[in-house]
């Protein structure tokens, strides 16, 4: 099953002229899962090869503005697309109320619409997958995600099962289940030696705004990417305690003790050139990125290869 990640928006705080505020888009198969939705994300996801589709679930780490302002608008359009599809938000405590206040903006929705407050811990499961509330430190209160799939049995040697006698059909879907089967005649054939070891599923981690903590290090362990924030050098590292944000330095010094495949950094404040963030993080964890605008991160089963970004690969083809 395909699985990426494209980045509607890589801005810290303020857009840019070439990035807008928080907002990344994951893709499985053809569900669609936002993860933030700050100002202009439904104009990204126009600009993007997902184009304005509709989204199966709304991820928010937390409530500050570059991170929800976008929803307003995103929500009024699925109304005016005459939308049907129930759709779920999930958040930390206090979400439901930033959604109440917002009321009179979005106004009625004519499908059913849920915003779910989690705390870190909780997860909610999809099909294949589950979604896990992280905890995170910042300013109010957040909680970082991580889609985690499901394991995948291991692969199948049909020309070994054949061998054994075991016909074509049922039995192998058994064995490939992991059930020993019975032939015929009697004969028990069990699934060692005919059935691999169990493939791991893939797993993403975004932090949103945070300082580095235990619970997304323990999260992104192993993890196949990780998106985590960048939103200050390491000049600036006061700066980042004092608003609890994170240095490119220490993103890629967590990056590097989790054993992360891919990081890529996000939330890129105007103070910091882009070139300066991947420079510093690189000398840490050097399976680093920092992509800009409708670019995107593929991410393959392990035994396809290795997560990769695609410049302006989430970009709409004219």
């Amino acid at each position: 099953m395909d699985l990426d990640v494209i980045f509607l928006g890589t801005a810290g705080s303020v857009p840019s002229a070439r990035r807008q505020t928080a907002a990344t888009l994951v893709r499985r198969g053809g569900e669609r899962i936002l993860v933030d939705c700050g100002e202009g994300t439904q104009r990204r996801l126009l600009q993007s090869v997902a184009g304005l589709s509709d989204v199966d679930v709304i991820l928010i780490t937390h409530g500050h503005a570059d991170h929800i302002l976008g929803l307003p608008g995103l929500l009024r359009t699925f109304a005016l697309r005459e939308r049907t599809a129930p759709l779920a938000l999930y958040g930390p405590e206090g979400i439901a109320r930033v959604l109440d206040q917002l009321q009179p903006v979005i106004g009625r929705l004519p499908y059913p619409f849920a915003a779910v407050e989690l705390e870190p811990g909780q997860e909610v499961q999809g099909d294949g997958y589950r979604l896990e509330a992280v905890g995170t430190r910042h300013r109010v209160p957040s909680v970082g995600w991580a889609l985690v799939e499901d394991d995948r049995p291991g692969r199948f040697d049909a020309d070994a099962a054949t061998a054994a006698g075991v016909p074509f059909g049922p039995l192998f879907g058994a064995l490939q289940r992991g059930e020993a089967v019975t032939l015929d005649d009697g004969t028990v054939v069990e699934p060692a030696g005919l059935v691999g070891d169990t493939r791991h599923g893939r797993t993403l981690v975004f932090s949103g705004d945070t300082r580095p903590c235990d619970a997304i290090l323990a999260r992104a362990v192993d993890c196949d990417l990780l998106v985590h924030e960048a939103t200050f050098l390491d000049e600036d590292l006061d700066r980042a305690r004092d608003t609890h944000h994170s240095t490119a330095r220490e993103a890629a010094e967590l990056a590097h003790e989790a054993r992360v495949r891919l990081l890529a950094l996000t939330h890129v404040s105007m103070r910091a050139s882009p070139r300066l963030v991947e420079e510093e993080a690189r000398a840490i964890h050097p399976d680093t990125v920092v992509p800009r605008d409708l670019d995107l991160v593929e991410v393959p089963f392990r035994e396809k290869g290795a997560p990769a970004l695609v410049k302006g690969g989430g970009r709409e083809e004219r």
